[in-house]
């Protein structure tokens, strides 16, 4: 392929077109009257962030290891004083490490959602691999949670030319990887609707942008527990004035720190204290939309 000054209409148009943002999917009202809907998610990465590249670091490891046996209790306690439910996002090596942890979780209540399978790139692999690999993920998460995943996040957000295909071959009900919007809204692929529904992410509502460290590399640090506080709160806040979606990516080996935790546990509350607004999980929250709209599922 030329270099993209060189593309004509049909190579840059096909490329925009393989995934793009269909009809909005905000639901004229949402359960019990609420003002909002609030999907709060956790990607529980654990490990996986090192053995992804290969890495075979006690040190990272351990830091992985911190948010299956000290983040993720912090952050249930805060879920349950409220009676939450959230959206856990876990890679099946992951899963396969912590079994007792996605058990529980689910039993609870939660969901446990597809986050591939050792938190892999998936732009850099063959579509044969890719399958295979989000087949195994969700064979083995079923199997840990006794419930089948109904919803993906790819890991680090990374879609290839084959990651939507693939969802669609699994039957999924709803991803949640994607940016075109603040609200729901239904995938097209190459111009066709897909009946999938797109509960969409943005960095500025995920905590590890603000708060990763890493000692070998340019990543360091760089804003205060309260800023990300205040950038959370008014995205939240926005979207109780739009009648919206508000949704939160966080990592239990990030966001379940002593001096970050208040950043959830704050936010809980303010939520907790407009008294309509309805917490759910990702995959309760894409059903609503979708039997809102009509959506008969996949075409």
């Amino acid at each position: 392929m030329s270099e993209p000054h060189g593309w004509d209409e049909t190579t840059w148009r096909g490329l925009v077109n393989q995934v793009r943002a269909g009809r909005n999917l905000r639901p004229d009202t949402w359960p019990g009257g609420a003002r909002c809907a609030v999907a709060l998610s956790f990607d529980s990465d654990h490990e996986t962030n090192e053995l992804r590249d290969g890495g075979q670091s006690p040190a990272r490891l351990s830091w992985g290891e911190f948010g299956s046996r000290r983040g993720l209790p912090r952050i249930r306690a805060a879920l349950d004083r409220h009676g939450f439910k959230a959206s856990f996002f876990v890679p099946a090596v992951s899963a396969l490490l912590h079994p007792d942890e996605q058990r529980d979780l689910a039993q609870d209540g939660h969901e446990i959602g597809l986050h591939g399978w050792i938190h892999e790139v998936n732009s850099r692999l063959d579509h044969a691999t890719e399958r295979d690999l989000m087949f195994r993920a969700a064979d083995t998460l079923e199997r840990l949670a006794g419930t089948r995943p109904v919803g993906m996040r790819t890991p680090s957000w990374d879609y290839s030319p084959n990651t939507l295909a693939i969802a669609r071959e699994l039957g999924l009900a709803y991803d949640s990887s994607l940016f075109a919007d603040d609200d729901p809204y239904e995938i097209v692929a190459d111009g066709e609707p897909t009946g999938i529904v797109e509960l969409p992410v943005e960095w500025i509502r995920d905590d590890a942008v603000y708060f990763t460290m890493n000692r070998f590399g340019a990543q360091r640090p760089y804003t205060p527990p309260e800023a990300v506080l205040d950038i959370f709160t008014r995205e939240f806040e926005g979207a109780y004035a739009d009648g919206g979606l508000f949704l939160l990516t966080m990592h239990p080996h990030v966001i379940g720190y002593r001096s970050r935790m208040f950043i959830l546990e704050t936010l809980l509350e303010r939520i907790a204290d407009r008294g309509d607004c309805w917490v759910a999980t990702h995959a309760d929250i894409a059903r609503h939309c979708a039997a809102a709209a009509g959506l008969k599922g996949q075409t």
